[in-house]
């Protein structure tokens, strides 16, 4: 086989691997920067929420466990009934449920308006040998990404918020017991959260970006 012929030919489509996903699927996402933005925005604040909460709730478990006069006036003047567990009400459980599902939602119409905008490009692709799996690849990276990103910013930013606002509620109380692991777990679960929202808001938009007909793709008018 010549050279020319070898630089014409259509590569196999075993070849495109995870490497040239993961280009594609940044390549997309600085493309769309605004839009990426506004996803994450909304990862950002549902698990900063969530992270603030669950650190929370384990300096406040903790501070119980102090028994200390002052400070179970405070805690009491705080609402917190210092005689129980220290354990999240069911209201509570479910306002967090609500932000996790509403964030899963955004996400999904984010990625779902990316397929619509985007229904040419796959085409394309699809053209130069890309499979339905390289298609499925290259969007599961991408909302992976932007959820994991997101995920990491809002642990942080949660994390800041409580330990900002139990200092200027408990001051120096707060460190007194300060509860490491529970808050290292609460980071670890807001993380896995977040990626593992991304991932589910994923699947729908991959499916239906690999099942877009190159030649229907084409006809597309941008």
């Amino acid at each position: 086989m010549s050279d020319s012929t070898k630089t014409n030919t259509v590569p196999e489509q075993d070849v495109i691997s995870w490497p040239i996903a993961f280009a594609v699927s940044m390549a997309g996402i600085k493309r769309r920067f605004s839009r990426a933005m506004i996803t994450m925005a909304g990862v950002v604040l549902a698990i900063a929420f969530l992270c603030y909460m669950m650190v929370n709730q384990s300096i406040v478990s903790s501070l119980i466990l102090i028994q200390d006069p002052e400070l179970n006036i405070l805690l009491q003047k705080n609402g917190v009934n210092i005689y129980g567990s220290g354990e999240m009400d069911q209201m509570t459980v479910m306002l967090l449920c609500l932000t996790l599902v509403t964030s899963l939602v955004g996400i999904l119409n984010a990625m779902l308006m990316a397929v619509t905008e985007r229904v040419k490009e796959i085409g394309t692709l699809k053209c130069l040998g890309a499979t339905d799996q390289f298609i499925v690849r290259a969007y599961f990276i991408e909302s992976t990404v932007q959820g994991i990103c997101g995920a990491g910013l809002g642990a942080i930013l949660g994390l800041l918020v409580a330990l900002v606002a139990s200092l200027s509620i408990y001051g120096s109380f707060t460190f007194a017991a300060f509860p490491l692991m529970g808050v290292l777990g609460s980071l670890a679960l807001s993380l896995v959260a977040g990626s593992v929202l991304s991932i589910l808001a994923a699947i729908i938009p991959a499916y239906l970006a690999a099942k877009k007909q190159p030649v229907e793709a084409l006809r597309v008018e941008e």
